[in-house]
């Protein structure tokens, strides 16, 4: 990217996504290959009377040594001073920016896969507390790297892969827009009121069936749908994923029966892809699954805890976002989940209960991984408590 374009991806970021306010400490998530993005929002940031940005940086090359090499009973170690950072920055009432996309893809394909799955960085479990208070003005955005634009297009030369790859980004963003904040308060717009009529709704449970998937996903009564548009705890409105297509709730973690396959590859915030994931689910439970990459990488995750094998969230996404239009598989899950209905397991989101006793039935887990199952071929119907069978989402197309 140019300094031109890298100030306006900065600006879209921080004034937009996060909402940054002035006085604010940031937390800067980056790796490397996003060296110059990070240096942009920082900039930005401070610009926008940030108090002071905190980078936190992952290397896979790191994690990867001590998979290899460390005591296998110290793999789920995670120095206590990084979930305490996490919690000041919550109390602090911070923001936050993290930038996806994979830049080490297929760097521990050839470790073992158990000791992979146990060791979840740069994961950890208190952003999930935090962000379930609404402590913090958020946003993840995807920042493009050479080794992850030669994984989307293997058949291009490096530098047109890359080019390829930062176009597609500036589009799915609405950076190609004169006013992008604008083309994305029109598309929030959209999402919000769709997230309203099935809220109104209230659905006793989801209906999904379309190829390798027949799955039904009880829903809780008084839990909410959301999209788009957040707002903190103290009043702050932000768009936690830029792009963002979805529209999502928690479900019951107790009713979900049957099964599903993943539409796209999930890659884990290591960068370990999981491709052809196929789950089974009993009373809520997760109780198969099988892919034909990293297998025991997964079934070593969701035994975690009691909540990793259970479902956190159910997202519905139509073919009106640009993301699914561009018929790309992106092998990062911020894209891939807003091209594609998705669900994940693990935590839930507290703030979409109506009360706190529908609060205390939503799953718990230190993880939360979505995987994208949608496609044309999907359809999702409502189910009302009196039994009555309603299109939802049918080819794509919101028939409510």
């Amino acid at each position: 990217m140019d300094d031109v374009t890298l100030a306006r991806f900065a600006e879209l970021a921080v004034d937009f996504g996060a909402n940054l306010q002035p006085g604010q400490v940031v937390s800067l998530s980056g790796a490397p290959g996003k060296e110059a993005l990070v240096r942009a929002i920082a900039n930005r940031a401070y610009e926008k009377g940030a108090k002071f940005v905190d980078l936190a940086w992952f290397d896979p090359w790191i994690k990867r040594a001590r998979i290899e090499h460390a005591a296998d009973e110290t793999l789920e170690f995670v120095p206590p001073w990084y979930g305490e950072r996490i919690l000041q920055l919550g109390k602090e009432r911070g923001a936050a920016i993290t930038l996806s996309g994979p830049v080490a893809p297929g760097l521990l394909d050839d470790l073992d896969p158990v000791r992979s799955g146990r060791d979840r960085l740069p994961a950890i479990r208190e952003t999930g507390e935090v962000v379930g208070r609404r402590e913090l003005n958020w946003t993840i955005l995807p920042g493009p790297t050479p080794a992850w634009a030669e994984l989307v297009h293997p058949g291009l030369e490096p530098a047109e892969a890359l080019a390829k790859l930062e176009q597609q980004l500036l589009h799915v963003l609405r950076l190609d827009e004169e006013d992008p904040v604008a083309a994305w308060r029109t598309r929030a717009d959209r999402l919000v009121s769709v997230a309203q009529v099935l809220t109104d709704r209230q659905f006793d449970a989801l209906h999904y069936e379309g190829p390798g998937t027949d799955m039904t996903v009880g829903l809780l009564p008084g839990a909410s749908w959301q999209a788009a548009r957040f707002q903190t705890a103290d009043g702050i409105p932000h768009m936690p994923n830029l792009p963002t297509e979805e529209v999502f709730t928690s479900p019951d973690p107790s009713r979900v029966d049957g099964h599903v396959t993943s539409s796209k590859p999930l890659v884990l915030i290591d960068g370990t892809v999981v491709r052809d994931l196929y789950v089974r689910f009993e009373n809520g439970r997760a109780v198969e699954l099988n892919s034909s990459t990293a297998q025991e990488t997964m079934r070593t995750i969701i035994t975690r805890d009691e909540g990793a094998a259970r479902l956190g969230e159910v997202a519905l996404v139509d073919n009106e976002g640009r993301i699914g239009a561009l018929d790309t598989v992106f092998y990062d899950t911020l894209l891939d989940e807003n091209a594609a209905s998705h669900i994940a397991l693990g935590r839930a989101f507290p703030f979409l209960a109506g009360d706190e006793q529908t609060a205390a039935r939503m799953n718990e887990s230190d993880i939360h991984i979505d995987f994208m199952i949608g496609s044309d071929q999907l359809d999702i119907t409502g189910i009302t408590t009196d039994g009555e069978r309603v299109p939802v989402l049918f080819g794509g197309a919101w028939r409510i």
